[in-house]
Protein backbone atom coordinates (compact mmCIF):
# COMPACT_ATOMS: atom_id res chain seq x y z
CA UNK A 1 0.00 0.00 0.00
CA UNK A 2 1.28 3.44 -0.85
CA UNK A 3 1.66 6.48 1.66
CA UNK A 4 2.08 9.94 2.03
CA UNK A 5 4.03 12.21 -0.61
CA UNK A 6 5.83 15.46 0.16
CA UNK A 7 7.97 17.30 -1.95
CA UNK A 8 11.14 19.78 -1.13
CA UNK A 9 10.65 22.58 -3.92
CA UNK A 10 14.95 23.48 -4.85
CA UNK A 11 15.57 26.88 -5.97
CA UNK A 12 18.60 25.14 -7.44
CA UNK A 13 20.37 21.52 -7.86
CA UNK A 14 22.11 21.19 -4.58
CA UNK A 15 25.60 20.65 -4.20
CA UNK A 16 27.46 17.36 -4.45
CA UNK A 17 28.10 17.61 -0.54
CA UNK A 18 24.41 18.40 0.25
CA UNK A 19 23.72 15.52 -1.17
CA UNK A 20 26.03 13.44 0.16
CA UNK A 21 24.89 14.98 3.91
CA UNK A 22 21.47 13.34 2.80
CA UNK A 23 23.04 10.27 2.19
CA UNK A 24 25.02 10.32 5.19
CA UNK A 25 22.04 11.12 7.41
CA UNK A 26 20.00 8.78 5.84
CA UNK A 27 22.19 5.32 6.16
CA UNK A 28 22.62 6.07 10.17
CA UNK A 29 18.76 6.52 10.52
CA UNK A 30 18.03 3.28 8.95
CA UNK A 31 18.63 -0.51 9.14
CA UNK A 32 18.70 -0.89 5.08
CA UNK A 33 19.67 1.98 2.42
CA UNK A 34 19.68 0.86 -1.00
CA UNK A 35 21.16 3.87 -3.94
CA UNK A 36 19.58 3.58 -7.34
CA UNK A 37 21.63 6.93 -8.07
CA UNK A 38 23.05 9.24 -6.29
CA UNK A 39 20.49 11.64 -5.04
CA UNK A 40 17.52 8.38 -4.77
CA UNK A 41 17.47 5.99 -2.27
CA UNK A 42 15.00 3.47 -0.65
CA UNK A 43 15.36 3.40 2.96
CA UNK A 44 13.98 1.83 6.54
CA UNK A 45 13.97 4.71 8.43
CA UNK A 46 13.97 3.71 12.15
CA UNK A 47 11.20 5.97 13.48
CA UNK A 48 13.01 5.96 17.20
CA UNK A 49 15.86 7.94 14.92
CA UNK A 50 13.58 10.81 14.40
CA UNK A 51 11.94 10.94 17.72
CA UNK A 52 9.61 8.66 17.17
CA UNK A 53 9.09 6.52 20.13
CA UNK A 54 5.31 5.30 20.05
CA UNK A 55 5.21 3.72 16.86
CA UNK A 56 1.83 1.72 18.04
CA UNK A 57 3.08 -1.84 17.73
CA UNK A 58 5.19 -1.51 14.41
CA UNK A 59 8.62 -2.58 14.60
CA UNK A 60 9.65 0.65 13.89
CA UNK A 61 11.16 0.50 10.61
CA UNK A 62 9.48 2.66 7.91
CA UNK A 63 10.04 1.92 4.03
CA UNK A 64 10.16 5.24 2.00
CA UNK A 65 11.52 6.54 -1.22
CA UNK A 66 13.89 9.48 -1.07
CA UNK A 67 14.27 10.92 -4.46
CA UNK A 68 15.95 14.07 -5.47
CA UNK A 69 14.94 14.79 -9.44
CA UNK A 70 15.43 17.32 -12.04
CA UNK A 71 17.93 18.41 -14.62
CA UNK A 72 21.02 17.39 -14.35
CA UNK A 73 20.26 14.68 -11.11
CA UNK A 74 17.70 12.12 -12.55
CA UNK A 75 14.48 11.78 -13.10
CA UNK A 76 14.37 14.70 -15.07
CA UNK A 77 10.83 13.83 -16.35
CA UNK A 78 9.16 13.06 -13.24
CA UNK A 79 9.88 16.70 -12.22
CA UNK A 80 8.59 18.63 -14.93
CA UNK A 81 5.75 16.05 -14.74
CA UNK A 82 5.23 17.03 -10.91
CA UNK A 83 5.50 20.67 -12.12
CA UNK A 84 3.62 20.46 -15.43
CA UNK A 85 -0.04 21.16 -13.92
CA UNK A 86 2.05 23.44 -11.12
CA UNK A 87 0.58 27.16 -10.27
CA UNK A 88 3.77 29.67 -10.53
CA UNK A 89 5.43 29.39 -7.37
CA UNK A 90 7.76 31.75 -7.77
CA UNK A 91 5.28 34.68 -6.07
CA UNK A 92 4.19 32.18 -3.27
CA UNK A 93 7.64 31.01 -2.51
CA UNK A 94 10.52 33.16 -4.14
CA UNK A 95 11.63 30.85 -6.41
CA UNK A 96 10.54 29.09 -9.28
CA UNK A 97 11.50 25.08 -8.31
CA UNK A 98 14.18 23.75 -10.67
CA UNK A 99 14.65 20.82 -8.79
CA UNK A 100 12.95 18.84 -5.82
CA UNK A 101 13.31 15.94 -3.68
CA UNK A 102 10.08 13.73 -3.23
CA UNK A 103 9.63 11.85 0.45
CA UNK A 104 7.46 9.03 -0.32
CA UNK A 105 6.17 6.40 2.28
CA UNK A 106 5.60 2.97 1.10
CA UNK A 107 3.02 2.51 3.71
CA UNK A 108 -0.26 4.20 5.07
CA UNK A 109 -0.49 4.33 8.69
CA UNK A 110 -0.58 7.06 11.18
CA UNK A 111 2.86 6.25 11.92
CA UNK A 112 4.26 6.57 8.05
CA UNK A 113 2.51 9.84 8.17
CA UNK A 114 4.87 11.42 10.99
CA UNK A 115 8.16 9.13 10.16
CA UNK A 116 6.89 11.10 6.43
CA UNK A 117 6.81 15.03 7.59
CA UNK A 118 9.77 14.21 10.21
CA UNK A 119 12.17 12.50 7.68
CA UNK A 120 11.33 15.86 5.09
CA UNK A 121 11.66 18.20 8.06
CA UNK A 122 15.41 16.54 8.61
CA UNK A 123 15.86 16.23 4.82
CA UNK A 124 15.59 20.11 4.42
CA UNK A 125 17.51 20.73 7.16
CA UNK A 126 20.03 19.50 5.22
CA UNK A 127 19.51 20.49 1.60
CA UNK A 128 17.26 23.47 2.25
CA UNK A 129 13.78 24.59 0.31
CA UNK A 130 10.38 25.03 0.92
CA UNK A 131 7.92 21.59 1.46
CA UNK A 132 4.82 21.26 -0.68
CA UNK A 133 2.49 19.55 0.87
CA UNK A 134 -1.42 18.58 -0.44
CA UNK A 135 -4.17 19.34 1.91
CA UNK A 136 -7.73 18.15 2.90
CA UNK A 137 -10.08 21.39 3.03
CA UNK A 138 -10.55 20.68 7.06
CA UNK A 139 -6.52 20.73 7.06
CA UNK A 140 -6.48 24.59 5.43
CA UNK A 141 -6.89 26.19 8.84
CA UNK A 142 -5.23 24.30 10.93
CA UNK A 143 -1.96 24.95 8.77
CA UNK A 144 -2.50 28.48 8.63
CA UNK A 145 -1.18 29.58 12.04
CA UNK A 146 1.76 27.01 12.31
CA UNK A 147 5.19 28.82 12.46
CA UNK A 148 7.18 28.27 8.75
CA UNK A 149 4.28 28.48 6.74
CA UNK A 150 4.97 30.30 3.88
CA UNK A 151 1.65 29.77 1.60
CA UNK A 152 -1.42 28.53 0.81
CA UNK A 153 -2.88 27.70 -2.30
CA UNK A 154 -6.18 26.39 -3.27
CA UNK A 155 -6.16 26.01 -6.90
CA UNK A 156 -5.49 23.79 -8.86
CA UNK A 157 -5.47 21.97 -5.84
CA UNK A 158 -5.09 22.67 -1.78
CA UNK A 159 -1.34 22.73 -0.98
CA UNK A 160 0.42 24.70 1.89
CA UNK A 161 4.53 25.65 1.56
CA UNK A 162 6.42 25.32 4.46
CA UNK A 163 9.85 25.21 6.23
CA UNK A 164 11.50 22.66 8.50
CA UNK A 165 9.58 24.20 11.49
CA UNK A 166 5.86 24.30 9.73
CA UNK A 167 6.56 20.43 9.47
CA UNK A 168 7.67 20.01 12.99
CA UNK A 169 4.66 22.05 13.87
CA UNK A 170 2.25 20.33 11.85
CA UNK A 171 3.00 17.09 13.48
CA UNK A 172 2.16 18.10 16.72
CA UNK A 173 -1.32 18.83 15.66
CA UNK A 174 -4.23 16.63 16.99
CA UNK A 175 -5.19 13.96 14.28
CA UNK A 176 -1.92 14.86 11.94
CA UNK A 177 -2.60 13.14 8.64
CA UNK A 178 -0.87 14.01 5.42
CA UNK A 179 -3.13 13.35 2.23
CA UNK A 180 -2.12 10.36 0.79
Amino acid sequence: MSGPVLVIELAEAPSHAAILRVREFLVRSSVGVEETRLGEYTVHIRGESLGVTDTSGEDGRRPILVSLVGSGIGDEVVFEAEHADAVDQEPLIGFAPTHAVDVVAFCNSPVDHVVAALLTAAVMDLIGGIANVELREDQVPIVTGLPGIVATVTDPWLAAYGSADFLRAWVQQPGFRLLK
